[in-house]
């Protein structure tokens, strides 16, 4: 598992996910740790790196 650690959309706290980077290319939503909002997540791996990595609000 890799960890990666970003700010939150909504609170601006920082948080961290584990994500697999065995999966290349993956969206999935997961809620922040800290304010429990729903964040889109789109990570990209290339060779278990992580290579992009996009946090996003779920438009409302």
């Amino acid at each position: 598992m890799y960890e990666h650690f970003f700010q939150c959309p909504y609170c601006w706290e920082e948080v961290s996910m584990l994500m697999d980077p065995s999966i290349t290319e993956q969206t999935y939503i997961e809620d922040c740790e800290v304010c429990c909002n729903p964040i889109e997540v789109t990570p990209r791996f290339l060779e278990n790196e992580l290579v992009s990595f996009e946090a996003k609000e779920i438009g409302q």
